[in-house]
């Protein structure tokens, strides 16, 4: 069986609001049968492998550097890419669509690169971006995104 992965994006230096509901979206897609893929390092990116990990689910980092002892300890798989931030592209295109939580500059390339995919993005607390779905909670952000991801 293949592994179905949500792309959760966000903040590296979270307000504990945003760490919070980054471990509760990981939460909700491993319950709801879905892995996180993050950048692999700290903030909302630690936060929902933390969540995902907690729940039993798959957890993927797509890490910026080469050695893969610097992803979060949350991470199952830990993909090295020495690509720095280039490696956002990956992070957004490996997910079914991407979940965004707070975030900067960094945050608002990756809600850019996934739209220009073709992928739902879902927000809470993050970027106003046209075309980008908001949710207010966690749950409603992972179900918002199985709904408009498994559209015909």
């Amino acid at each position: 069986m293949v592994a179905r992965l949500v792309s959760v994006i966000g903040a590296g230096s979270p307000t504990p609001g945003q760490y919070e509901t980054a471990v509760a979206v990981g939460r909700a897609a491993a319950r709801a049968g879905l892995g996180v893929v993050t950048g692999g390092l700290g903030g909302v990116m630690e936060a929902a492998c933390r969540g995902c990990s907690e729940e039993g689910g798959t957890t993927v980092g797509i890490i910026p550097g080469t050695d893969p002892a610097q992803a979060n300890p949350y991470c199952t798989i830990v993909i090295p890419t020495g690509m720095g931030q280039a490696r956002n592209v990956l992070v957004v295109l490996t997910g079914i669509g991407a979940v965004a939580i707070g975030g900067g500059p960094g945050t608002l390339s990756e809600i850019g690169h996934a739209l220009k995919a073709g992928k739902v993005v879902v927000g809470i607390d993050t970027w106003d971006v046209k075309g980008l779905v908001r949710a207010q909670e966690p749950e409603e952000a992972v179900a918002r995104l199985i709904e408009l991801t498994s559209r015909p």
